[in-house]
């Protein structure tokens, strides 16, 4: 009798086994068609970091941070927000795993594309274009761009957007032996050292540049669209990595909505929101802009979320003349607008 049960029991052992694999390796076929079909696979992040500069050319930043709108966008995650100087600290910052989605200027973007060898950071968007004043001095003896010549010239950062085109117009169209005359020095900092003649000139992007003129007494030599052939240069790209890309692109999603809508609404109606522009910059660096400054300002950016590539591209080729990149442009694989193509179809249908 007892081995009559052990035959029975050894003989139902085999079968279940054979129904526990059928149901794991269903289990198994489901989660890798779900992975294959693009779909998000990982639950919502805590946490979204996001970094910008307190700058008119990062707006849609700006407002999409102080308005609540990407913050209510993408909850349950909660937003936390960073503020940098210029576009080198802030590529160390999500290089370093430290923010995951960034407004910056393309030369660090594309200097980073490059020493990673396109895995580092993906272009998702673009926020602004032109939007940069070349200003001089009172007294500097500065009165057109070929005067730039030899005098002292500030930049937000080294290796940064304005810093590039600085340094390149410098040497490559003035002729000058080398750029040693161009002084990084933080957007805040340039008023008092203007002031104190300790820099003749600055390259510099809104509204800095207009703060400048209006607080310092300086004068506009030129805008940088004045240098482009066609006038227009992209000057604020939406950065991520591709692994956060890859991993939540319903978050990505979530964020270009909120920047898309920004994007139409400066680009119809500037003046206003430049009062919620103006009252948000004062918040985060705690310094007032002169009357009419913003307004003013406002108008020399142009709000898009074209990428330019072409105009990339150059500033790629103005980096690698002057070894702050490690190789030729080439932009295989940094720039990838699929999500925000999708919320501008959207938005236009009827």
């Amino acid at each position: 009798m007892r081995m009559q049960r052990l035959k029975r029991f050894f003989g139902v052992v085999p079968a279940i086994v054979s129904i526990a694999v059928v149901l794991v390796g269903g289990c198994r076929k489901i989660e890798t068609t779900h992975k294959a079909s693009g779909q998000e696979t990982n639950v919502p992040p805590a946490e979204v970091r996001i970094g910008y500069f307190g700058n008119l050319t990062h707006a849609q930043a700006v407002l999409g941070v102080s308005s609540g709108e990407f913050g209510e966008a993408i909850k349950p995650s909660v937003l936390t927000a960073k503020v940098f100087n210029a576009g080198p600290s802030l590529i160390e910052a999500l290089l370093a795993g430290e923010i995951d989605v960034g407004y910056v200027g393309p030369g660090p973007v594309l200097n980073a594309h490059l020493r990673g060898r396109g895995k580092d950071v993906r272009v998702i968007s673009a926020a602004a274009a032109n939007g940069v004043l070349i200003v001089a001095r009172k007294d500097s003896g500065i009165e057109k761009l070929e005067d730039l010549k030899g005098k002292r010239v500030a930049t937000p950062q080294h290796g940064n957007t304005q810093d590039i085109a600085a340094r390149h117009y410098l040497t490559h169209v003035l002729g000058q032996e080398d750029a040693a005359n161009v002084v990084p020095i933080a957007n805040p900092e340039q008023l008092k050292m203007m002031e104190d003649g300790q820099i003749d000139a600055a390259w510099a992007p809104e509204p800095w540049g207009s703060r400048l003129v209006a607080q310092a007494g300086a004068h506009v030599v030129a805008e940088e669209k004045d240098i482009w052939p066609a006038k227009v240069f992209v000057l604020t790209l939406v950065i991520t990595t591709p692994r956060f890309l890859e991993n939540h692109p319903d978050v990505v999603r979530k964020m270009l909505e909120v920047h898309h809508h920004w994007t139409v609404r400066l680009q119809r109606e500037p003046e206003k929101y430049a009062p919620r522009l103006e009252e948000a910059l004062f918040a985060l660096s705690g310094k007032k802009l002169p009357p009419g400054v913003l307004e003013s300002s406002i108008q020399t950016v142009r709000f898009l979320d074209d990428p330019l590539p072409d105009t990339i591209k150059t500033m790629g080729d103005w980096a690698y003349d002057l070894k702050l990149a490690p190789h030729p442009p080439d932009l295989t694989g940094l720039i990838d607008t699929s999500i925000l193509k999708r919320i501008e179809t959207q938005k236009s249908a009827p």
